[in-house]
């Protein structure tokens, strides 16, 4: 096999991905241990080679050009491979480590991830994470996020969807409400009521109740005074003060409904739910960390789902 790589090369691999995940030059040499002119001749050699322009150079900083986002994908993941096939020949494989980014649907978030990582990281005291509560779309690549979770399954092929479970959906109401409105007898009779909802952010649509009528399945899309944007846990808020009937998940207010803050109507319509999925992006090379955290959140929501949380 001819040679196609020196270590001069391998050696600008790696200071071109330094200064795209830093977007300097100036501090990629700072971390590198060298001069701003060396990392700057060392990526000029790279494009001179490729033949393509891989950063937008301005005064104050320095962009991945659209080829160049591309090749530092590829050239990250094989770094990180090389990395990987050193530690295990050498016996020096480390416990999972370094940054997490993920972005978690804001509720979710809240009541079924936030409250197992300090689990995690007890077991894997060398991870950190960054955690984004948001339910827009988020682009893997150019926000370099490792995973997110959400409501539904991307469509894009080039992403892997692990169900993590189907959340059960209930109707809610506080009493104070039902002490001036009469509780709906059936899902016809909510048209008559208030009926909190939540504006998805990636589609600017509220998002549809869902229940299930002598077996058929029936999505509505109820009328409101109330329509909360971006952070759903706003319509939580609302219907335990009383502002009108609420579908949620049974996970979110199961300790309010064992309090009596807020009572279950309509049970005999209820039984939908809607499934969480956890998605990263389809590659030959996912982070020790990365899989550590998926298989943990898998195992510890699975238990979960035994103890019937």
């Amino acid at each position: 096999m001819s040679r196609r790589f020196d270590d001069i090369m391998l050696g600008s691999l790696e200071l071109f991905c330094l200064a795209a995940e830093l977007q300097s030059f100036t501090a990629a040499a700072q971390s590198a241990g060298l001069n701003p002119a060396a990392v700057s001749r060392s990526i000029a050699r790279l494009e001179d080679r490729l033949g393509v322009r891989l950063f937008v150079r301005t005064t104050r900083r320095i962009h991945l050009t659209e080829s160049g986002r591309a090749y530092f994908e590829q050239c990250r993941q094989a770094l990180a491979l090389m990395r990987d096939a050193e530690s295990q020949l050498t016996g020096e494989q480390q416990a999972p480590s370094g940054l997490l980014r993920m972005s978690v649907a804001s509720p979710y978030g809240h009541y079924r991830v936030l409250p197992l990582l300090p689990r995690f990281r007890a077991r894997y005291p060398n991870v950190q994470f960054e955690i984004h509560l948001s339910n827009r779309n988020i682009d893997f690549t150019a926000e370099d996020f490792d995973l997110a979770i959400r409501g539904r399954t991307p469509p894009d092929s080039t992403m892997i969807a692990r169900k993590l479970e189907d959340a059960e959906l209930v109707l809610v109401a506080a009493p104070s409400y039902l002490a001036h409105a009469r509780a709906p007898r059936s899902i016809d009779d909510l048209s008559g009521h208030e009926c909190l909802q939540f504006v998805l952010p990636s589609t600017g649509q509220p998002v549809p109740w869902l229940f299930r009528r002598d077996g058929v399945d029936v999505d509505l899309q109820p009328s409101s005074s109330y329509r909360c944007v971006e952070d759903y846990l706003g319509s939580v808020t609302l219907a335990r003060q009383g502002a009108g009937l609420l579908q949620t998940y049974r996970y979110i207010v199961q300790d309010d409904l064992a309090t009596g803050r807020l009572l279950e109507l309509l049970p005999e319509s209820s039984g939908r739910s809607r499934p969480f999925s956890l998605i990263y992006p389809n590659r030959q090379h996912t982070a020790l960390r990365v899989r550590a955290f998926i298989d943990f959140l898998t195992e510890e929501l699975a238990s979960d789902a035994k103890r019937g949380q």
